[in-house]
């Protein structure tokens, strides 16, 4: 397996960086957050200000320069090349109808701001009444139906700006 990482600085800059050369820096921790780095016969002095450990990412103070710093192992790259990435999640714009059925109840209105889990209306199929609550936060954009409709598969419900 690859032990290569992928370091990105400040998003400009990124460098590959392996076992080897991490084994090989010459750098003394001083305590959690205070770092002594001797590089090239220069003397350099790394404080961690902030840390993202979901997102491997840090905000390093190095000679009063502050850097933000990711790093990726190999299997964060191979994940972020799939089209996957770690704490991203896909943001629902559109409430679509799973099955057939007819609408009984809408409980919202366009330009109403509404909060993950609220109820947003209620779709009958195959005699059993299908609640549908908003899978986020956000602005009702447009609503499709109006109570009473028959809708087929598919067809677009409730959109969110």
């Amino acid at each position: 397996m690859n032990n290569a990482l992928k370091v990105s600085v400040n998003k400009e800059y990124t460098f590959d960086v392996t076992e080897e050369q991490m084994l090989a820096a010459d750098a003394v921790s001083l305590d959690q957050e205070n770092f002594h780095v001797l590089h090239n016969n220069t003397s350099y002095h790394a404080k961690v200000v902030n840390t993202d450990f979901i997102n491997k990412t840090y905000t390093v103070v190095v000679n009063n320069n502050e850097y933000v710093v990711s790093i990726a192992n190999h299997l964060d790259q191979l994940i972020k090349e799939m089209g996957f990435e770690v704490g991203k999640a896909k943001v629902v714009n559109a409430i679509k109808a799973p099955m057939p059925g007819l609408i009984l109840e809408i409980n919202v209105t366009v330009g109403q701001e509404v909060n993950e889990g609220d109820n947003l209306l209620i779709l009958e199929a195959m005699k059993m009444e299908n609640s549908f609550d908003s899978p986020r936060a956000g602005i009702i954009k447009s609503i499709a139906v109006t109570k009473g409709q028959a809708v087929e598969k598919g067809q677009l419900l409730i959109e969110f700006e």
